[in-house]
């Protein structure tokens, strides 16, 4: 079966109506997104491996937006360095040595410098290598994908929501990078033989799931809406939290 190895991809994050700052943070590739949009077409053919995440800062606890950029950055660092060749368990081991790497990492900066003590941020990223694609999630941001004209999310909330099905504990989350987890975990789902042609997956944080309903933005989404369209939507719903979504098209 013919597999897309070109991808259109549309990012955008904002700060929202309520929140003085933006903690949330997009990694396209080689870019970083924050209260900024961003737009590229990306041909796979050219690339052994392709990153798009997001990562939202909690914004419960201090330097949430430092959280986001300096596991971003890491990750993207990490991502490029990582050696060619790999097979599956390898690579997963890599990915799961990187999550207890980097939450080390959050977790010591906090203890060297009281600013940041408790900050701590979700990931979701969607990850290209070698032919083969994989979701991560950790935290309560989300993918979708969105087929045959059908949304569905493909992540799990790791929330106390999801944790005790009801509505309660808004904002409470049960894993994230940091933010005092000493047993952080990712999610990891090789997702190969669900990326055909015309899909689209779509990551997103909380400031856009918690503002408009997922039947509202599967109509956004098959009306052409771009990730910046969809944050704009989120924001006239009231922007209570900063807002970041990534749209990605598979051709």
């Amino acid at each position: 079966m013919y597999k897309p190895v070109k991808l259109t991809i549309s990012a955008a994050s904002e700060v929202g109506l309520v929140r003085r700052h933006n903690e949330d943070m997009i990694l396209v590739g080689d870019r970083f997104i924050r209260d900024d949009e961003f737009y590229e077409e990306c041909d796979l053919a050219q690339k052994d491996r392709f990153m798009l995440a997001l990562a939202d800062g909690m914004g419960g606890h201090n330097a949430g937006d430092v959280a986001s950029r300096d596991v971003l950055e890491n990750l993207h660092y990490f991502y490029g360095d990582l050696p060619r060749g790999l097979q599956a368990g390898e690579f997963n081991e890599a990915i799961f040595g990187w999550m207890d790497s980097i939450n080390n990492i959050i977790d010591s900066k906090g203890h060297a410098d009281p600013c940041y003590l408790n900050m701590g941020t979700t990931l979701v990223a969607l990850a290209y290598y070698e032919g083969q694609f994989y979701w991560m999630n950790c935290g309560d941001s989300r993918i979708y994908r969105l087929h045959e004209g059908r949304l569905r999310q493909i992540s799990t909330d790791h929330s106390l929501n999801n944790l005790m099905g009801s509505s309660k504990h808004s904002n409470l989350i049960t894993n994230c990078i940091g933010g005092g987890c000493k047993m952080s975990y990712i999610d990891m789902v090789n997702c190969t033989a669900d990326v055909l042609p015309g899909d689209m997956f779509m990551l997103c944080s909380d400031g856009l799931s918690d503002m408009i309903d997922d039947s509202a933005i599967e109509q956004l989404l098959m009306g052409g809406a771009s990730a910046a369209d969809l944050c704009q939507a989120a924001v006239k719903a009231g922007g209570y939290d900063n807002v970041s979504t990534c749209v990605i098209t598979m051709k």
